[in-house]
Protein backbone atom coordinates (compact mmCIF):
# COMPACT_ATOMS: atom_id res chain seq x y z
CA UNK A 1 0.00 0.00 0.00
CA UNK A 2 1.48 3.35 -0.92
CA UNK A 3 2.00 4.92 2.32
CA UNK A 4 1.28 8.39 1.59
CA UNK A 5 -2.51 7.71 1.27
CA UNK A 6 -2.71 6.05 4.81
CA UNK A 7 -4.16 9.77 5.75
CA UNK A 8 -6.49 11.91 4.30
CA UNK A 9 -5.12 15.43 3.00
CA UNK A 10 -4.73 17.67 5.26
CA UNK A 11 -7.42 20.03 4.63
CA UNK A 12 -9.88 17.22 4.34
CA UNK A 13 -8.81 16.81 7.65
CA UNK A 14 -9.33 20.23 9.15
CA UNK A 15 -12.24 20.28 7.87
CA UNK A 16 -13.72 17.22 9.92
CA UNK A 17 -12.12 18.52 12.89
CA UNK A 18 -13.16 21.69 12.83
CA UNK A 19 -16.86 20.60 12.82
CA UNK A 20 -18.80 21.80 15.86
CA UNK A 21 -15.49 22.39 17.60
CA UNK A 22 -15.37 25.46 20.20
CA UNK A 23 -11.41 26.36 20.11
CA UNK A 24 -7.97 24.65 18.99
CA UNK A 25 -5.47 25.92 20.93
CA UNK A 26 -3.27 26.48 19.29
CA UNK A 27 -4.36 25.88 15.60
CA UNK A 28 -1.45 26.34 14.01
CA UNK A 29 0.12 23.34 15.90
CA UNK A 30 -1.97 21.46 15.41
CA UNK A 31 -1.59 21.88 11.30
CA UNK A 32 1.80 21.16 11.83
CA UNK A 33 1.14 18.07 13.85
CA UNK A 34 -0.68 16.69 10.74
CA UNK A 35 1.18 17.86 8.40
CA UNK A 36 4.31 15.61 10.44
CA UNK A 37 1.58 12.51 11.00
CA UNK A 38 1.40 12.52 6.83
CA UNK A 39 4.50 12.86 6.16
CA UNK A 40 5.99 10.17 8.88
CA UNK A 41 2.68 7.93 8.46
CA UNK A 42 2.67 7.86 11.88
CA UNK A 43 -0.85 8.61 13.57
CA UNK A 44 -1.63 11.35 16.43
CA UNK A 45 -2.18 10.27 20.03
CA UNK A 46 -6.09 11.97 20.49
CA UNK A 47 -6.86 11.57 24.45
CA UNK A 48 -10.07 11.58 26.18
CA UNK A 49 -10.46 11.89 29.74
CA UNK A 50 -13.38 10.45 31.34
CA UNK A 51 -14.33 10.60 35.26
CA UNK A 52 -17.11 8.26 35.13
CA UNK A 53 -18.98 10.08 38.22
CA UNK A 54 -22.10 8.82 36.62
CA UNK A 55 -22.41 5.13 34.68
CA UNK A 56 -25.46 6.24 32.10
CA UNK A 57 -24.28 8.65 29.32
CA UNK A 58 -26.35 11.28 27.10
CA UNK A 59 -26.01 13.08 23.96
CA UNK A 60 -24.17 15.75 25.98
CA UNK A 61 -21.36 12.83 26.20
CA UNK A 62 -21.53 12.20 22.88
CA UNK A 63 -20.31 15.46 21.45
CA UNK A 64 -17.10 14.83 22.11
CA UNK A 65 -17.02 11.04 21.89
CA UNK A 66 -18.26 11.69 18.19
CA UNK A 67 -15.51 13.81 17.64
CA UNK A 68 -12.63 11.36 19.50
CA UNK A 69 -14.58 8.82 16.87
CA UNK A 70 -14.27 11.22 13.68
CA UNK A 71 -9.91 11.36 14.68
CA UNK A 72 -10.22 7.41 14.59
CA UNK A 73 -12.07 7.72 11.09
CA UNK A 74 -9.08 9.92 9.64
CA UNK A 75 -6.73 7.33 11.28
CA UNK A 76 -5.38 8.68 14.36
CA UNK A 77 -5.18 6.39 17.25
CA UNK A 78 -8.08 7.11 19.79
CA UNK A 79 -7.11 7.03 23.56
CA UNK A 80 -9.86 6.55 26.26
CA UNK A 81 -8.70 7.48 29.61
CA UNK A 82 -10.88 5.80 32.15
CA UNK A 83 -9.79 7.79 35.35
CA UNK A 84 -10.85 5.72 37.99
CA UNK A 85 -8.06 7.30 39.91
CA UNK A 86 -9.18 10.72 39.33
CA UNK A 87 -12.77 9.78 39.72
CA UNK A 88 -11.83 9.53 43.33
CA UNK A 89 -10.63 13.12 43.88
CA UNK A 90 -13.78 14.51 41.79
CA UNK A 91 -13.15 17.21 39.13
CA UNK A 92 -14.34 20.63 40.44
CA UNK A 93 -14.91 21.96 36.97
CA UNK A 94 -17.58 24.29 36.44
CA UNK A 95 -18.52 23.28 40.15
CA UNK A 96 -19.55 26.21 42.94
CA UNK A 97 -18.89 23.53 45.42
CA UNK A 98 -16.88 20.26 45.74
CA UNK A 99 -17.77 16.98 44.34
CA UNK A 100 -18.32 14.08 46.50
CA UNK A 101 -15.65 11.40 45.03
CA UNK A 102 -16.34 8.17 44.67
CA UNK A 103 -14.58 5.20 46.00
CA UNK A 104 -12.06 2.95 43.47
CA UNK A 105 -14.42 0.34 42.95
CA UNK A 106 -17.31 2.12 41.52
CA UNK A 107 -14.63 4.20 39.60
CA UNK A 108 -14.05 1.08 38.24
CA UNK A 109 -17.76 -0.24 37.82
CA UNK A 110 -18.78 2.75 36.18
CA UNK A 111 -15.34 3.05 33.95
CA UNK A 112 -16.60 -0.36 31.80
CA UNK A 113 -20.48 0.44 32.67
CA UNK A 114 -19.11 3.78 30.75
CA UNK A 115 -16.93 2.05 27.68
CA UNK A 116 -19.87 -0.51 26.74
CA UNK A 117 -21.86 2.92 25.89
CA UNK A 118 -19.31 4.66 24.52
CA UNK A 119 -18.31 1.40 22.11
CA UNK A 120 -21.59 2.81 20.28
CA UNK A 121 -19.95 5.75 19.08
CA UNK A 122 -16.35 4.45 18.85
CA UNK A 123 -14.88 1.94 17.04
CA UNK A 124 -14.14 -0.75 20.16
CA UNK A 125 -11.10 -2.43 18.58
CA UNK A 126 -9.84 0.55 17.39
CA UNK A 127 -10.06 2.44 20.45
CA UNK A 128 -7.04 2.12 23.23
CA UNK A 129 -8.76 1.98 26.54
CA UNK A 130 -6.18 2.96 29.65
CA UNK A 131 -7.10 2.96 33.11
CA UNK A 132 -5.16 6.34 35.24
CA UNK A 133 -4.32 4.25 38.29
CA UNK A 134 -1.79 2.57 36.59
CA UNK A 135 0.50 5.56 36.86
CA UNK A 136 -1.12 7.75 39.36
CA UNK A 137 -1.30 5.38 41.64
CA UNK A 138 2.17 4.56 41.82
CA UNK A 139 3.42 7.94 42.15
CA UNK A 140 5.26 8.24 45.64
CA UNK A 141 4.26 11.31 48.26
CA UNK A 142 7.89 12.71 46.72
CA UNK A 143 6.36 12.22 43.14
CA UNK A 144 3.53 14.62 43.97
CA UNK A 145 5.47 17.08 46.10
CA UNK A 146 7.81 17.54 42.49
CA UNK A 147 4.74 17.55 40.28
CA UNK A 148 3.41 20.39 42.17
CA UNK A 149 6.30 22.55 42.10
CA UNK A 150 5.81 22.86 38.29
CA UNK A 151 2.64 25.27 38.98
CA UNK A 152 1.73 27.96 41.34
CA UNK A 153 -1.31 28.98 43.30
CA UNK A 154 -1.31 31.91 41.85
CA UNK A 155 -1.85 30.18 38.17
CA UNK A 156 -4.05 27.69 39.65
CA UNK A 157 -6.19 30.83 41.43
CA UNK A 158 -6.84 31.65 37.58
CA UNK A 159 -9.46 28.92 36.99
CA UNK A 160 -12.57 30.87 37.11
CA UNK A 161 -14.78 28.29 39.10
CA UNK A 162 -11.83 28.39 42.20
CA UNK A 163 -12.01 32.31 41.63
CA UNK A 164 -15.50 32.36 42.10
CA UNK A 165 -15.12 30.11 45.49
CA UNK A 166 -12.53 32.03 46.71
CA UNK A 167 -13.79 35.13 46.36
CA UNK A 168 -17.06 33.83 47.72
CA UNK A 169 -15.41 32.32 50.72
CA UNK A 170 -16.57 28.58 49.53
CA UNK A 171 -13.99 26.19 50.62
CA UNK A 172 -11.47 24.85 48.25
CA UNK A 173 -9.40 22.07 49.17
CA UNK A 174 -6.05 20.84 48.41
CA UNK A 175 -6.91 17.97 46.84
CA UNK A 176 -9.35 19.60 44.18
CA UNK A 177 -6.08 21.78 43.48
CA UNK A 178 -4.35 18.60 42.55
CA UNK A 179 -7.17 17.30 40.51
CA UNK A 180 -5.85 19.43 37.22
CA UNK A 181 -2.07 18.47 38.04
CA UNK A 182 -2.95 14.77 38.31
CA UNK A 183 -5.13 14.87 34.60
CA UNK A 184 -1.88 16.58 33.42
CA UNK A 185 0.33 13.55 34.34
CA UNK A 186 -2.32 11.37 31.83
CA UNK A 187 -1.15 13.72 28.68
CA UNK A 188 2.30 12.77 30.02
CA UNK A 189 1.81 9.32 30.65
CA UNK A 190 0.11 8.74 27.06
CA UNK A 191 2.21 11.02 25.45
CA UNK A 192 -0.56 12.75 24.23
CA UNK A 193 -0.85 14.61 20.63
CA UNK A 194 -4.24 16.23 21.04
CA UNK A 195 -6.36 16.22 23.69
CA UNK A 196 -10.15 17.06 23.79
CA UNK A 197 -12.52 17.96 26.06
CA UNK A 198 -15.92 20.29 26.97
CA UNK A 199 -15.35 24.07 27.22
CA UNK A 200 -15.53 23.78 30.94
CA UNK A 201 -12.38 21.51 31.01
CA UNK A 202 -10.16 24.13 28.87
CA UNK A 203 -7.98 24.98 31.87
CA UNK A 204 -7.34 21.09 32.88
CA UNK A 205 -6.50 21.03 29.58
CA UNK A 206 -3.73 23.71 29.14
CA UNK A 207 -2.59 22.88 32.51
CA UNK A 208 -1.39 19.54 30.78
CA UNK A 209 0.21 21.62 27.90
CA UNK A 210 2.43 22.95 30.69
CA UNK A 211 3.26 19.85 32.34
CA UNK A 212 4.14 18.40 29.05
CA UNK A 213 6.50 20.79 28.83
CA UNK A 214 7.84 20.88 31.97
CA UNK A 215 8.56 17.09 31.06
CA UNK A 216 10.46 18.14 28.26
CA UNK A 217 7.53 16.54 25.98
CA UNK A 218 5.81 18.48 22.53
CA UNK A 219 2.73 20.12 24.26
CA UNK A 220 -0.55 18.83 23.12
CA UNK A 221 -3.00 20.64 21.11
CA UNK A 222 -6.07 21.55 23.09
CA UNK A 223 -9.60 20.95 21.05
CA UNK A 224 -12.81 22.22 22.77
CA UNK A 225 -16.44 20.79 22.44
CA UNK A 226 -19.13 22.96 23.28
CA UNK A 227 -21.36 21.89 26.40
CA UNK A 228 -25.20 20.64 24.60
CA UNK A 229 -27.85 22.03 25.52
CA UNK A 230 -30.44 19.73 27.45
CA UNK A 231 -34.18 19.28 26.60
CA UNK A 232 -35.18 22.35 28.74
CA UNK A 233 -33.81 24.97 26.61
CA UNK A 234 -31.83 26.39 29.44
CA UNK A 235 -29.50 24.42 31.15
CA UNK A 236 -26.30 22.08 29.95
CA UNK A 237 -27.42 18.26 29.55
CA UNK A 238 -27.43 16.66 32.69
CA UNK A 239 -29.16 13.40 34.51
CA UNK A 240 -29.44 15.50 37.50
CA UNK A 241 -31.70 18.19 35.97
CA UNK A 242 -33.44 15.33 34.25
CA UNK A 243 -33.15 17.71 31.02
CA UNK A 244 -31.05 14.71 29.42
CA UNK A 245 -31.56 12.22 26.04
CA UNK A 246 -29.65 8.77 27.18
CA UNK A 247 -28.05 7.26 24.44
CA UNK A 248 -28.90 3.95 26.40
CA UNK A 249 -32.48 4.54 26.76
CA UNK A 250 -35.77 2.94 24.44
CA UNK A 251 -35.76 4.06 21.09
CA UNK A 252 -39.84 5.71 22.13
CA UNK A 253 -37.53 7.33 24.61
CA UNK A 254 -35.26 9.00 22.52
CA UNK A 255 -37.31 9.92 19.80
CA UNK A 256 -40.01 11.61 22.25
CA UNK A 257 -37.48 13.42 23.96
CA UNK A 258 -35.84 14.73 20.99
CA UNK A 259 -39.52 16.21 20.08
CA UNK A 260 -39.12 18.09 23.44
CA UNK A 261 -36.39 20.47 22.75
CA UNK A 262 -37.03 24.02 21.37
CA UNK A 263 -36.78 25.00 17.98
CA UNK A 264 -33.58 26.82 18.37
CA UNK A 265 -31.51 24.17 19.11
CA UNK A 266 -32.44 21.61 16.15
CA UNK A 267 -29.74 22.92 14.10
CA UNK A 268 -27.51 22.30 17.06
CA UNK A 269 -28.47 18.78 17.90
CA UNK A 270 -27.63 18.21 14.11
CA UNK A 271 -24.65 19.58 13.97
CA UNK A 272 -23.27 18.27 17.22
CA UNK A 273 -24.69 15.26 17.58
CA UNK A 274 -25.05 13.77 14.50
CA UNK A 275 -22.37 12.72 11.56
CA UNK A 276 -24.86 13.92 8.70
CA UNK A 277 -22.01 15.30 5.85
CA UNK A 278 -21.62 19.39 5.78
CA UNK A 279 -24.02 19.72 2.56
CA UNK A 280 -27.10 18.36 4.21
CA UNK A 281 -26.32 20.63 7.62
CA UNK A 282 -26.11 23.65 5.27
CA UNK A 283 -29.60 22.46 3.43
CA UNK A 284 -30.93 22.29 7.21
CA UNK A 285 -29.89 25.28 8.44
CA UNK A 286 -31.83 27.12 4.93
CA UNK A 287 -34.30 25.22 5.77
CA UNK A 288 -34.85 26.62 9.48
CA UNK A 289 -35.34 29.83 7.90
CA UNK A 290 -37.95 28.91 5.77
CA UNK A 291 -41.73 30.04 6.55
CA UNK A 292 -43.17 27.30 4.62
CA UNK A 293 -41.55 24.47 5.89
CA UNK A 294 -42.27 23.81 9.76
CA UNK A 295 -39.74 23.43 12.04
CA UNK A 296 -41.08 20.10 13.90
CA UNK A 297 -40.99 18.60 10.52
CA UNK A 298 -37.18 19.02 10.79
CA UNK A 299 -37.57 18.06 14.13
CA UNK A 300 -38.77 15.03 13.76
CA UNK A 301 -36.01 14.02 10.97
CA UNK A 302 -33.90 14.85 14.30
CA UNK A 303 -35.29 11.99 16.23
CA UNK A 304 -35.55 9.62 13.25
CA UNK A 305 -31.94 10.28 12.90
CA UNK A 306 -31.10 9.66 16.55
CA UNK A 307 -32.89 6.58 17.10
CA UNK A 308 -31.31 5.18 13.48
CA UNK A 309 -27.97 6.13 15.21
CA UNK A 310 -28.64 4.12 18.42
CA UNK A 311 -31.07 1.67 17.58
CA UNK A 312 -31.68 0.83 14.19
CA UNK A 313 -33.76 2.39 11.10
CA UNK A 314 -36.16 -0.19 11.90
CA UNK A 315 -36.54 1.01 15.82
CA UNK A 316 -36.97 4.96 13.97
CA UNK A 317 -39.81 4.28 12.29
CA UNK A 318 -41.48 2.16 14.54
CA UNK A 319 -40.87 5.13 16.86
CA UNK A 320 -42.36 7.67 14.99
CA UNK A 321 -45.21 5.27 14.05
CA UNK A 322 -45.85 4.71 17.91
CA UNK A 323 -45.53 8.35 18.83
CA UNK A 324 -48.35 9.27 16.26
CA UNK A 325 -50.52 6.77 17.36
CA UNK A 326 -50.46 7.35 20.80
CA UNK A 327 -50.09 11.41 20.75
CA UNK A 328 -51.14 12.38 17.91
CA UNK A 329 -54.07 10.14 16.93
CA UNK A 330 -55.20 8.55 19.88
CA UNK A 331 -55.51 9.97 23.67
CA UNK A 332 -57.94 12.72 22.81
CA UNK A 333 -61.71 13.28 23.43
CA UNK A 334 -64.49 12.64 21.12
CA UNK A 335 -65.62 15.96 21.09
CA UNK A 336 -62.39 18.78 21.11
CA UNK A 337 -63.75 22.45 21.08
CA UNK A 338 -62.02 24.71 17.98
CA UNK A 339 -60.22 27.62 18.02
CA UNK A 340 -60.16 29.86 14.97
CA UNK A 341 -56.93 32.06 14.86
CA UNK A 342 -57.27 35.95 13.66
CA UNK A 343 -56.45 35.92 10.35
CA UNK A 344 -54.42 38.63 11.05
CA UNK A 345 -52.16 36.91 13.59
CA UNK A 346 -49.50 34.67 11.99
CA UNK A 347 -47.73 34.02 15.39
CA UNK A 348 -47.98 33.83 19.29
CA UNK A 349 -46.26 32.93 21.96
CA UNK A 350 -47.15 29.80 23.66
CA UNK A 351 -48.12 31.77 27.11
CA UNK A 352 -50.15 34.45 25.30
CA UNK A 353 -51.80 31.45 23.15
CA UNK A 354 -52.73 29.70 26.38
CA UNK A 355 -54.55 33.09 27.99
CA UNK A 356 -56.35 33.60 24.49
CA UNK A 357 -57.68 30.12 24.44
CA UNK A 358 -59.01 30.29 27.86
CA UNK A 359 -56.83 28.03 29.44
CA UNK A 360 -55.69 30.51 32.14
CA UNK A 361 -56.22 33.15 33.85
CA UNK A 362 -53.35 34.71 33.63
CA UNK A 363 -49.90 34.68 31.67
CA UNK A 364 -47.71 33.94 34.92
CA UNK A 365 -50.13 31.16 35.48
CA UNK A 366 -49.49 30.04 31.79
CA UNK A 367 -45.74 30.14 32.16
CA UNK A 368 -45.59 27.63 35.42
CA UNK A 369 -48.11 25.62 33.39
CA UNK A 370 -45.54 25.34 30.83
CA UNK A 371 -42.32 25.35 33.05
CA UNK A 372 -44.32 21.91 34.37
CA UNK A 373 -44.10 20.45 31.72
CA UNK A 374 -48.29 20.47 31.25
CA UNK A 375 -48.26 22.02 27.63
CA UNK A 376 -47.95 20.19 24.42
CA UNK A 377 -48.68 21.04 21.12
CA UNK A 378 -49.55 17.69 18.63
CA UNK A 379 -48.39 15.59 21.51
CA UNK A 380 -44.98 17.36 21.64
CA UNK A 381 -44.37 18.88 24.93
CA UNK A 382 -43.61 22.80 25.10
CA UNK A 383 -40.67 23.36 27.50
CA UNK A 384 -40.04 27.05 26.81
CA UNK A 385 -41.97 29.66 28.21
CA UNK A 386 -40.15 32.00 24.91
CA UNK A 387 -41.58 29.47 22.57
CA UNK A 388 -42.68 31.62 19.70
CA UNK A 389 -46.24 29.11 17.92
CA UNK A 390 -46.50 29.56 14.22
CA UNK A 391 -50.45 29.59 13.33
CA UNK A 392 -50.38 28.28 9.65
CA UNK A 393 -51.32 25.14 10.08
CA UNK A 394 -54.28 22.76 12.51
CA UNK A 395 -52.78 21.77 15.51
CA UNK A 396 -54.15 20.66 18.67
CA UNK A 397 -53.28 22.24 22.02
CA UNK A 398 -53.06 20.24 25.11
CA UNK A 399 -52.61 21.71 28.75
CA UNK A 400 -52.73 20.08 31.55
CA UNK A 401 -54.50 16.53 31.68
CA UNK A 402 -57.63 17.89 30.42
CA UNK A 403 -57.77 20.75 28.16
CA UNK A 404 -57.54 19.84 24.64
CA UNK A 405 -58.42 22.54 21.86
CA UNK A 406 -57.92 22.72 18.02
CA UNK A 407 -56.34 25.59 16.72
CA UNK A 408 -57.61 26.09 13.54
CA UNK A 409 -54.59 27.99 11.59
CA UNK A 410 -54.77 30.24 8.75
Amino acid sequence: MNKKNLFPPLKEQMDLIKRGTSEIIPEEELVQKLEKSIKENKPLNIKLGCDPTRPDLHLGHSVVLRKLAQFQQLGHTAILIIGDFTGMIGDPSGRNSSRPPLSFAESRENGKSYFEQASKILDREKTRIVYNSEWLGKMTFEDVIKLASKYTVARMLERDDFTKRYKGGVPISMHEVLYPLAQAMDSVAIQSDVELGGTDQKFNLLVGRDIQREFGMQPQVILTLPLLIGTDGVEKMSKSLDNYIGINETSKDIYGKTLSISDDMIYTYFELTTDIPNEELKTIKQNLTDKNINPRDIKRSLARKLVEMYHSKESAIEAETEFDNIFVKKGLPDEVKEYIVDPNKKEMEIVDLIVEVGFAPSKGEARRLVQQGGVTIDGEKIGNVKEVVRLDKTMILKVGKRNFIKIIGN
